[in-house]
């Protein structure tokens, strides 16, 4: 195994042994863990207590040089469910055949590791010279629920000229991300004992016409297309309604899951929603509220971008991925470096995406030592451009 390898396991096991889950937010260990780990290699990092006193986040900055690279890695996880499900404690950061299994080591405590291994590299070269440039890291926390960690970082001064959301892409190269929005729509009914249900209003059958409506509107959305994207969604997701067997529900409750394309802006997307309801209304005299329970905008920046450029040519080089332009559908913080900070900022990491949130998560020790050289190789390339 080589160096990069044995040291890389030794951070990722660190991170996913330290349970994070979020909810409820529990960071705060792995924060401490790497606020040390960078002090014992004499690097400051800087515990952030913003958003939230009680669940700190971790920033460092290396280097005096232009141009900064921001590299990004959130370190809450999603619940590990049932445990008796895993064939791996979820925490034991368990290593067989150079796989190491546990919640978080692909989604995203790999990347993390990346990332830090790399800001220290980069602290002793920029210290001996060998190049000139800066490296800002984010330890964020919070993006497994859309809280506002990597952008309370950003506006507190650790952002820079490029940045890098180092979630698991097998190392492709993304420069645009679908958003999406959550909606809970309430329909309204009026309750009466089942043995007389026309003395009452079946929330559930009104529910019927609501969804009717909805399912002609992802008809509509599909019909928007992205490049890189795909389709635009609008996926009913649940319903909720009824609180006894011999009761008719006074309301149901809807929920729709809207992926959205970088053309479209949510503020339009409550628009629709809102035009939706007020014509079931009118025509069917059913009356019904929404609210949008959670939102991840869609971000973009261009396919030919020198971030991207770089790094394509570098995975291709080192890894065989392919340079061919890519977007990805899921949701990342890179959003809030291209909307909210005005950054250049790319998707890309090791590991898969398909084993995030799953049951015996797990990632690839060798790729993700790949993936630390492309990462180096590409801040190089960065950093010798200017």
């Amino acid at each position: 195994m080589s160096t990069h390898s044995e040291r890389l396991e030794r951070v990722v096991s660190a991170l996913v042994s330290r349970e994070t889950e979020n909810p409820p937010g529990n960071e705060a260990a792995a924060a401490e863990y790497i606020a040390e780990w960078f002090a014992e290699r004499g690097i400051d990092a800087d515990l952030v207590e913003e958003p939230y006193p009680d669940r700190p986040q971790v920033a460092v900055r290396v280097g005096g040089g232009d141009p900064t690279v921001v590299l990004n890695g959130h370190i809450d996880v999603v619940s590990a469910g049932d445990r008796s499900a895993w064939t791996h404690d979820p925490y034991g950061a368990e290593v067989v055949d150079g796989t190491l299994y546990g919640r978080g080591s692909a989604d995203m405590k790999t990347g993390v590791a990346v990332g830090m291994l790399a800001t220290a590299d980069f602290a002793s070269k920029f210290e001996e010279g060998d190049l000139d440039g800066s490296v800002v890291f984010h330890a964020a926390i919070g993006e497994e629920t859309a809280e506002p960690g990597t952008k309370a970082l950003l506006e507190s001064g650790y952002d820079g000229d490029y940045g890098v959301v180092l979630e698991p892409t097998g190392m492709r190269t993304a420069t645009s991300e679908k958003g999406l929005a959550w909606y809970e729509i309430t329909v309204a009914g009026s309750p009466s004992h089942a043995s007389h249900p026309d003395q009452g209003d079946n929330a559930i059958a009104n529910a019927r016409l609501v969804l009717d409506t909805l399912e002609r509107y992802d008809e509509r959305v599909r019909e928007r297309e992205h490049d890189l994207l795909g389709r635009a969604f609008a996926t009913t997701t649940r319903m909720d309604a009824g609180v006894k067997e011999n009761v008719i529900p006074e309301s149901a409750t809807i929920t729709v899951d809207r992926r959205m394309l970088p053309s479209e802006d949510v503020t339009d997307v409550d628009a629709e929603i809102d035009s939706l309801l007020a014509d079931v209304e009118a025509d069917h005299g059913i009356r019904t509220e929404w609210e949008r329970t959670r939102t991840y905008a869609s971000a973009e920046i261009p396919v030919d971008s020198p971030i991207a450029e770089v790094f394509r040519e570098r995975s291709a080089a080192t890894a065989g991925v392919s340079t061919s332009p890519w977007g990805i559908e899921a949701s990342t913080d890179v959003r809030n470096f291209v909307n909210d900070a005005g950054i250049p900022a790319i998707t890309w990491g090791p590991g898969d995406l398909d084993q995030a949130h799953t049951v015996d998560e797990c990632i690839d020790l060798g790729e993700a030592t790949t993936a630390l050289e492309v990462l180096e190789a590409s801040l190089t390339d960065l950093f010798g451009r200017e």
